[in-house]
């Protein structure tokens, strides 16, 4: 029955069936690295979108798919590099992980950076697990009868490796970070214009339901709400931009203004970094020092962004 709910035994993380076959698998309330993910199954076998940050989630994730599927997943699809949506992937042995070539590369060069940027947090066992299969534009997987399209949609938007998995005849996109609900959006390694392309492009597939990285399941609503977030960082840095001010300055003058209701909204800064970056003419996606950004963002918010993972 769609909209059955189901408790994580190991947290707060509900499982909610969204279509037929199409789990949510959602951690509230959706701040840094408390991450979304989805099981896909027909029955018997399953496939998963993304795992979870730490080995208790992924093992909290891992008893939730076997509770609607009675083998483990065959499959994992990763969105994008970043740990809480990879680090898990290792509690998934009997699976193949899928995704994109540069998510690949960019796991393997990351190993566990998120871990270094929050020491603190129980990390548990975690065995950096990148993409056994990867693919340049776009793939599709097979799980039974649900046909899961797997698409590459950059060049430049959260990260530069993002992937959506877009079921068509259930009507669910599953966006992974590129859209977020009750959660500031974050394009500090991609970019504001390509945050923004990316958010046309999946507005164009026509989903009923839009499962995104991080808060609540939505609809298509959410796709307008991330988009107009993007405007506002965009619209903002080019004034500050023409006013002198520096990214700091900026974010202290204008505060999170109509976002303040957002978890997290320290990414302001990072975000306006980037938009700064791409005013002057650097590429979407061109490093930055992620690193002194969040040693930036910990002055701005007057302490360092709290992890719940």
């Amino acid at each position: 029955m769609h909209g059955a709910h189901h408790r994580d035994p190991a947290g707060d993380a509900t499982l909610t069936e969204v279509a037929d076959g199409v789990h949510a698998y959602v951690q509230p309330p959706g701040g840094w690295c408390l991450n979304n993910a989805g099981v896909i199954h027909d029955g018997g076998h399953s496939a998963l979108v993304d795992t979870a940050a730490t080995e208790a989630r992924a093992r909290g994730l891992r008893a939730a798919a076997l509770r609607i599927a009675p083998r483990p997943p065959r499959a994992v699809v990763s969105t994008h590099f970043h740990g809480d949506h990879t680090y898990g992937n290792c509690l998934f042995p009997e699976a193949l992980v899928i995704g994109h070539e540069r998510t690949r590369s960019m796991v393997l060069a990351a190993g566990k950076h998120m871990a270094g940027l929050w020491p603190e947090v129980c990390w548990g066992d975690i065995d950096i697990t990148p993409p056994q299969l990867t693919f340049r534009d776009r793939t599709t997987l097979h799980v039974g009868d649900v046909r899961a399209e797997i698409v590459h949609i950059g060049p430049a938007a959260h990260t530069t490796d993002d992937t959506v998995v877009w079921l068509p005849d259930q009507r669910v996109l599953f966006t992974g970070d590129l859209v977020m609900n009750g959660v500031t959006p974050f394009c500090a390694m991609g970019s504001v214009s390509g945050s923004l392309d990316a958010l046309d492009r999946l507005r164009a597939l026509g989903a009923d339901t839009v499962v995104p990285g991080h808060g609540p399941v939505g609809g298509p609503g959410l796709l307008d709400a991330n988009q107009a977030y993007f405007r506002y960082v965009r619209d903002l840095a080019a004034d500050g931009a023409a006013a002198g001010l520096a990214p700091l300055e900026l974010a202290r003058t204008a505060g999170p203004g109509p976002y303040a209701g957002l978890l997290d909204p320290e990414r302001l800064l990072p975000n306006l970094h980037r938009a700064y970056a791409e005013q002057q003419g650097r590429e979407p996606g061109a490093p930055l020092d992620i690193g002194a950004l969040f040693e930036e963002m910990s002055l701005y918010r007057g302490g360092r962004p709290a992890c719940a993972a």
